[in-house]
């Protein structure tokens, strides 16, 4: 993954991210308050939101400094926690199928392994 590849995920996920928080925040806002899953929701959305920002943070990184190449584990790391922990979650909120919520642990270890290999990659900084 390059930086300009890892910068247009960053773009679309934030697209993404404001589409599914406006719809389930106006569309959808009765069903997820009833079903109790209005918080779990918004947790999906958030954690997405932190991960793209900082997704973004690592193109940027690594077009001024593309030496730093074990930045593109962190990148790999935070994509596939966002699509775990967030998927899972959205999962959960439409479908109500509880089994996804188990999922969520597992793409909040890639999110938090993301942040230790972030630590590890710039320590020669």
């Amino acid at each position: 993954m390059n930086a300009r590849l890892i910068i247009q995920i960053a773009a679309l996920l934030g697209g993404l991210g404001v589409a599914i928080g406006a719809f389930g925040a106006h569309g959808l806002r009765a069903m997820l308050e009833a079903s109790g899953r209005f918080d779990t929701f918004e947790t999906a959305v958030r954690y997405q939101f932190y991960h793209t920002l900082a997704l973004l943070g690592i193109g940027v990184l690594l077009a001024v400094r593309p030496e730093l190449r074990a930045l593109h584990l962190t990148a790999w790391l935070w994509l596939g926690g966002v699509i775990v922990f967030s998927g899972s979650l959205y999962t959960l909120c439409f479908t109500g199928i509880t089994k996804m919520g188990a999922v969520a642990p597992i793409g909040g270890l890639l999110l938090i392994a993301g942040w230790i290999s972030l630590l590890l990659a710039v320590r020669k900084l």
